[in-house]
């Protein structure tokens, strides 16, 4: 007698992992929600183990649900490509990548045209969204994050550790420097980053004061104040003070001259950039391929600009 679970119940399994939602499942599969539940019942019951937990009207994989669906998740994507082939149709690589909003903006999106140009024709999804991400979800293949911290069920690894830099246009220099000492930058108007409650500790011109031995009040708040990387830059190249920049993006505006070093005093970041990839997409030879490139572009801006602090 066959004792194997039922394509049926994996399918079912596969389908609500990846959408997040019994009832996105259902559509995708032609049934009913209460069709989809039951066979993942009937699944659970036979393996013997909780795959998901149900909060009120979400499903939340546990440790056995995590464990299972990564290989659960490349057979059926063979499935799927296979039968596409055997209808036909052209199977094209595909790639989803998430980044910071910050990174996609104005950086990934003006550089991956080169990644693009060496491997040809590859379906490439950019996404501009801050942590967690659902990876089983949205089919993530690759995610670049700050901090170490984020998504311990996955592959992770770091790739380096930037510095934030005090930049600002040519023109706010001539108008407000030369900046001797450390002290002189505390009094021009200064463009603050917060990423808000959530995310990472990111420096700030207290830490960075601290850092140059001043004694600088912790409510220094004179500026300007953004939520993100992308905007501080924009506002320092438009002359309205000295941002704390990191390396990663000021690489580019420093080069064809539309910031310039404040002074010379950068501060590391406390945290390392890191890239994951779920244990379904690390096979994936569009994965492989925009990982090395991807992390020599990383390493290359950071680069740019890097001094002994």
């Amino acid at each position: 007698m066959d004792t194997s679970p039922s394509l049926r119940g994996l399918q079912a399994f596969e389908a609500a992992a990846r959408t997040g939602s019994f009832a996105e499942a259902a559509r995708e599969l032609s049934v009913s929600p209460a069709a989809v539940s039951q066979l993942i019942r009937t699944l659970e019951d036979h393996v013997g183990r909780t795959l998901f937990q149900r909060l009120n009207r979400r499903i939340v994989l546990t440790e056995a649900g995590r464990e299972i669906l990564p290989r659960l998740a490349t057979a059926f994507e063979e499935l799927r490509n296979a039968s596409r082939e055997l209808g036909g149709h052209e199977t094209r690589a595909s790639l989803v990548v998430s980044v910071p909003p910050s990174m996609l903006a104005g950086w990934l999106s003006t550089r991956i045209g080169t990644f693009l140009a060496v491997h040809g024709a590859i379906d490439v999804s950019l996404r501009g969204e801050a942590d967690p991400v659902p990876f089983e979800r949205e089919r993530i293949d690759i995610r670049l994050s700050y901090g170490r911290f984020h998504y311990r069920e996955h592959e992770t690894r770091e790739i380096a550790v930037d510095s934030v830099y005090p930049l600002c246009s040519p023109d706010f220099l001539r108008r407000h420097g030369p900046f001797a000492m450390p002290e002189d930058v505390l009094k021009v108007p200064l463009i603050h980053t917060d990423w808000g409650p959530a995310a990472a500790a990111y420096p700030t011109w207290w830490s960075w004061s601290e850092a140059q031995g001043l004694n600088a009040s912790r409510q220094l708040r004179h500026g300007l104040t953004v939520d993100s990387s992308r905007a501080a830059l924009d506002l320092a190249e438009s002359g309205l003070g000295i941002a704390l920049i990191q390396g990663i993006y000021a690489a580019e505006p420093v080069i064809h001259g539309r910031l310039v070093p404040a002074i010379q005093r950068p501060l590391p970041l406390g945290q390392p950039y890191c890239l994951t990839v779920p244990d379904q997409s690390a096979r994936k030879p569009a994965v492989v391929w925009f990982q090395d490139w991807f992390v020599k572009e990383c390493r290359s801006a950071m680069g740019t600009l890097a001094i002994d602090p």
